[in-house]
């Protein structure tokens, strides 16, 4: 039996309200406060009107917030009413507001890192309009390229395919999921994992060693998980190819062999599954963070080297 249809939010237009989100870390060093106002800035540019809450005062230990403030963000009869719903910043905290029930309506919200918490919930809950993109203190920072693509997507205008690598060629074709591969780990086993039989996943991750990243891949396969996809992204893994001294790694061997363990451990756990597998991908924690929709249908012709979209 199908998954029933996704419900999509409508495209976004000029004079739409913009609610804000601090749903992880919090935010706190004055150039963060910098780069927030930057990235409002870029969406007040495209007409929007964004709600500037001072969400940078509000500070549980690391966490933005109790877990009622950070709740209050996401359920508050006026955050319901914005068209776009935008998170601050990554770090930590977003899985902890699921532990009780939250209805996570159908309209955009755009984050990635920690987000993918509450993305990957949305999504699970049938309402589209997830957005794996740059978060407010990252939005300003993005290249032109990368900020036009997210104002296309949000806009509901047509989107370009991305170039990647071909690892294991093939086409496949099936609902987008994008998410960092910690936090979508620890998702598993929950209520708020979206399906996963045929889907299109594209993972990304930062600081984490090679070694831990086998330790997450693997429990994937021991799962059943990753069994079940039609194609696999791999996204940036940025600093994840760092010598770990916990593994007796010797300093001398240098950066180029530890990237070369960090591409081995990703192309090794998928290799064998005999779906396409397209790495390179422009996502992730990297200045260059392609917003991708989650739902919607995608194209993986790693063959080509090309992820394409086609959006609802």
């Amino acid at each position: 039996m199908s998954a029933p249809a996704l419900c999509w939010p409508r495209p976004l237009r000029p004079g739409d309200r913009v609610g804000l989100a601090a749903a992880s870390s919090a935010l706190a060093d004055p150039a963060a406060l910098e780069r927030l106002d930057a990235g409002i800035a870029v969406l007040e540019d495209w007409g929007l009107v964004v709600e500037r809450r001072p969400l940078h005062g509000r500070v549980w230990g690391y966490l933005a917030g109790s877990d009622q403030d950070r709740r209050a963000d996401l359920e508050r009869p006026d955050q319901h009413a914005a068209a776009l719903l935008a998170c601050l910043r990554g770090g930590w905290g977003s899985a902890r507001l699921l532990e009780q029930p939250l209805t996570l309506p159908p309209r955009w919200l755009l984050g990635f890192s920690d987000v993918t918490s509450l993305l990957w919930a949305q999504l699970a809950q049938g309402s589209g309009g997830a957005v794996h993109g740059p978060l407010l203190t990252t939005l300003a920072a993005e290249p032109a390229w990368s900020r036009q693509r997210l104002r296309q997507l949000l806009f509901g205008e047509p989107l370009s395919a991305l170039p990647g690598e071909c690892w294991s060629a093939g086409v496949a074709t099936g609902p987008l999921l994008v998410a960092n591969l910690t936090v979508a780990t620890h998702l598993l086993g929950t209520a708020h994992l979206p399906a996963l039989a045929g889907a299109i996943l594209v993972l990304e991750d930062v600081g984490e060693a090679p070694y831990r990243l086998d330790r997450m891949l693997t429990h994937w396969r021991l799962a059943g998980a990753l069994g079940q996809l039609a194609g696999i992204g791999f996204g940036a893994f940025t600093d994840c190819d760092d010598t770990d001294s916990e593994q007796g790694d010797q300093a001398s061997a240098g950066a180029a062999s530890a990237h070369r363990r960090l591409e081995q451990v990703l192309r090794e756990r998928t290799a064998d599954l005999g779906i396409p597998v397209l790495a390179g991908l422009p996502v992730g924690h990297r200045c260059g963070n392609a917003a991708l929709p989650l739902g919607a249908r995608a194209r993986l012709d790693a063959t080509a080297g090309l992820l394409q979209l086609e959006m609802p």
